[in-house]
């Protein structure tokens, strides 16, 4: 589990632009929001407090404030001060947010988030990729498909394969809003795609997963839209399944 959050975390600080001074800020700030160290509804320490602590200028320091802002993590209002929002207002699509809950929550517990996601998306993204893909297209989710076929015995690779694999297929819906997640999918998804190949291992499904994983291309290929659905539906089950057994808990509860 702990390789698992390291990797995860590894990639999304290496899509990251260099660090300013405002932006470490902004990280550190962040993280201790999404702890618990300031906890929605707080209100944070008044500015010299913060410059004192944090070592930087005014300037880095109201960055830091504007971008955590934008993120829907804090607010500022005229007289009372800047505050800690609810984490429902939270922006969990932006990918500083998505690392700092990778970096200080139980890995659990974004699993079972990101997981219940998937599970609204995917499917309905596989009967769309069935009817809308090119031949093109339909060659990007193969080539995908093959690669884990290949890399199934090195971890770091199938994982990168199989994310390719899902986001091919979002790409494939030909909407907009749809492909916008693969961005999301590509940058968040990789800790639990490695938890449930690990748990597959484990289970000694990995074979099966592999062979579903080809049961969606071939519905895909076929254009059958009901038959990808069903398909992408299962596969999406039986991940969770294997995601729990190396958590340790029911991630499918959140089904």
């Amino acid at each position: 589990m702990t390789s698992s959050r390291s990797s995860a975390v590894d990639y999304m600080m290496s899509i990251s632009h260099s660090i300013s001074a405002g932006d470490n800020i902004v990280h550190r700030l962040g993280r201790e929001i999404v702890d618990g160290r300031h906890a929605p509804g707080d209100r944070l320490p008044d500015e010299a407090t913060m410059l004192k602590r944090y070592g930087v200028s005014r300037t880095a320091l109201r960055e830091a404030y504007s971008k955590l802002t934008a993120k829907g993590m804090i607010i500022a209002r005229p007289k009372v001060g800047t505050s800690v929002r609810p984490s429902s207002d939270w922006n969990m699509l932006d990918a500083d947010v998505l690392t700092w809950h990778l970096q200080t929550r139980p890995l659990a517990g974004v699993a079972k988030d990101l997981y219940a996601l998937r599970r609204m998306l995917e499917p309905g993204a596989a009967a769309m990729a069935a009817t809308a893909r090119t031949e093109a297209e339909l060659q990007k989710i193969e080539d995908a498909y093959k690669q884990m076929q290949a890399t199934s015995t090195y971890e770091a690779e199938l994982v990168e394969a199989d994310l390719r694999f899902h986001v091919a297929i979002l790409n494939a819906t030909h909407n907009h809003f749809i492909g916008a997640f693969s961005s999301l999918i590509h940058a968040a998804m990789i800790s639990t795609f490695e938890v449930s190949w690990r748990g597959a291992e484990v289970s000694v499904f990995k074979q099966e997963r592999l062979v579903q994983h080809g049961d969606v291309l071939e519905a895909i290929r076929a254009q059958d839209a009901d038959l990808a659905r069903l398909r992408m539906e299962r596969l999406l089950d039986d991940s969770i399944e294997d995601a729990s057994e190396v958590l340790g808990q029911h991630v499918k509860g959140s089904r």
